[in-house]
């Protein structure tokens, strides 16, 4: 047997035993070499780059000796421009599946070693294939990026595999998990699969995404940057979002990947895999007394709040260092998944702006989508003031994280710590917009704004009048505090379930997240809503 070509085959002759045996023996054989890559001088140079191989990379992926390929032989059929000579197996993009802590996920890598893994016909084909397979059998699909773009070679025939790449992101959007993983360049057009996907993996100094290159933005703005201060790993971490993580290495990166797919279901008709918790719910927790200053103006970090909450005090972050304000995690709680929206106090003291409010809306719209219930921890004191923040589009980005809120139906319980003012704390998921239940720290304090700025605005004139404008300035402040921001107020008028002991806080989330798996909402019929954009 031969290596595959376009030639007509002549009609089989009826197997023999002997002749059978040595075409399987062939096709191991050939098969063997497939796996081996492209040479010994491409995979040398994969390493130079500080790269690991698309097959030890499937290797750290899935599950020990779960992966499956398909179309390994699959070659490009393009002719002229160098390419007739130049036929390799794969095309550049190995597809398959395999398992993951046992579940079955889809996957479709490049190799960089071949055409730098540059997309063709037959490579945008094979990678339709697998995304089609992934979306009918109902199982995540994670894509490992190390690609160069089109294929020049392959013209419009290339342009259009990548529409077909967009087109099938987009139906499986909310359907399926999809994750991208970035493992080298990824320029132009084929920025936009990522993008459309749930989840943006990168590595720093290999992973870069952007839409023209340092050349191209030289040649038409005069600026001069490299390709990591353009579209590294930092850079759409921390600057863009256009990254949720970002690692140091491969193996860090891959290993969080089979995290996130260990909380997430297969699809969005499943329920996300429990676990059984390891620590127990009926202990108090007198850290939490601690954690959380009784002086609203002073900060602390939410995240170790989150880790008393959790299991095991583990949990992944989201978009850890973009809008850092707003903390976004995944965790369990009593074992089952559950999604965590969190005011910062550490950073801007937990306000409200424009990229929280966009972290906030994808991070809750991904929740729902697959069926994880939603933990608001609000210590907000409002939205952040600025011509900056309006001129931005405050109100418009302000209203995406309302609407995702409003329109989500999964599970939604809700717990002021401390303070909760303005319309930042209708946003927070209050029982006004449908949270399922809300709770409260005896230490909270709701209302339209704090004390000061609410005396300065109604007894302007009166404090402007006394002898002792700033004693009368106290005494206002706390009549108005003591009269409408009293923990029990909010409690009092039905807005709040309970006002509980911080220290079953862990307990109680557990216990209305239990009661509520079963929540079922139903719909107005429609073909899509119209929010914000």
């Amino acid at each position: 047997m031969t290596a595959l070509d376009d030639r007509p085959l002549a009609p089989p002759a009826p197997p023999s035993g002997p002749d059978l045996l040595g075409s399987t023996a062939e096709l191991l054989r050939l098969r063997q070499a497939v796996r081996g890559g492209p040479g010994a001088g491409a995979t040398e140079a994969q390493r130079a780059r500080g790269k690991l191989t698309v097959r030890e990379r499937l290797g750290l992926l899935f599950d020990e000796g779960t992966f499956t390929e398909i179309e390994g032989l699959r070659r490009h059929r393009a002719s002229g421009f160098g390419l007739e000579d130049r036929r390799p197996h794969t095309d550049g993009v190995v597809t398959g599946w395999g398992r993951v802590h046992g579940r079955t996920v889809f996957v479709y890598a490049h190799d960089f070693r071949i055409f730098g893994g540059s997309l063709g016909e037959s490579h945008a084909e094979k990678i339709h294939k697998i995304m089609d397979m992934a979306d009918a059998a109902g199982a995540p699909l994670v894509s490992l990026n190390d690609g160069a773009g089109a294929r020049i070679q392959e013209g419009v025939s290339a342009l259009a595999g990548y529409g077909g790449i967009f087109r099938r992101n987009v139906r499986a959007s909310g359907v399926i998990p999809q994750i991208s993983v970035m493992l080298g360049p990824c320029a132009g057009g084929a920025t936009y699969s990522p993008a459309l996907t749930d989840f943006v993996f990168m590595v720093r100094g290999i992973s870069q995404m952007f839409i023209t290159g340092p050349d191209v933005v030289e040649a038409v703005t005069g600026e001069k940057v490299s390709h990591e201060q353009l579209g590294g790993a930092d850079l759409h971490a921390a600057v863009s979002g256009a990254a949720a993580f970002a690692y140091d290495d491969e193996e860090s990166c891959l290993e969080d990947v089979r995290y996130l797919l260990s909380l997430l279901p297969s699809n969005n008709r499943e329920l996300p895999p429990a676990a059984a918790p390891a620590s127990r719910l009926d202990t108090l927790d007198e850290e939490l007394l601690h954690l959380v200053p009784a002086d609203p103006n002073q900060p602390y970090d939410m995240g170790e709040v989150i880790a008393r909450l959790v299991d095991d005090a583990e949990f992944l972050e989201v978009h850890e260092r973009w809008a850092p304000n707003l903390l976004c995690a995944l965790a369990r709680i009593d074992g089952q998944t559950v999604g965590l929206v969190a005011n910062q106090p550490r950073h801007l003291a937990g306000v409200l702006d424009i990229e929280a409010s966009q972290k906030g809306a994808a991070f809750i719209q991904t929740c729902d989508a697959f069926n994880i219930p939603l933990v608001s921890l609000v210590d907000v004191p409002g939205f952040l003031p600025g011509t900056a923040q309006e001129h931005g589009g405050i109100i418009r980005h302000g209203a995406k994280l309302l609407y995702a809120y409003c329109n989500a139906t999964v599970p939604r319980v809700q717990v002021i710590l401390r303070k909760a003012y303005g319309g930042a704390y209708i946003v927070m998921d209050s029982r006004s917009i449908g949270c399922d239940l809300a709770y409260a720290w005896p230490t909270n304090e709701i209302a339209v704004m704090g004390a000061e700025g609410a005396v300065n605005v109604i007894h302007r004139r009166a404090v402007a009048a006394a002898e002792d404008p700033e004693a009368t300035r106290r005494e206002l402040t706390q009549d108005y505090r003591e009269t409408l921001m009293h923990p029990y107020y909010a409690a009092e008028r039905g807005l709040v379930d309970d006002v509980i002991d911080p220290r079953t806080t862990r307990s109680v989330i557990a216990e209305a997240l239990r009661v509520l798996r079963t929540k079922q909402e139903q719909l107005v019929p429609r073909k899509h809503g119209n929010p914000p954009m």
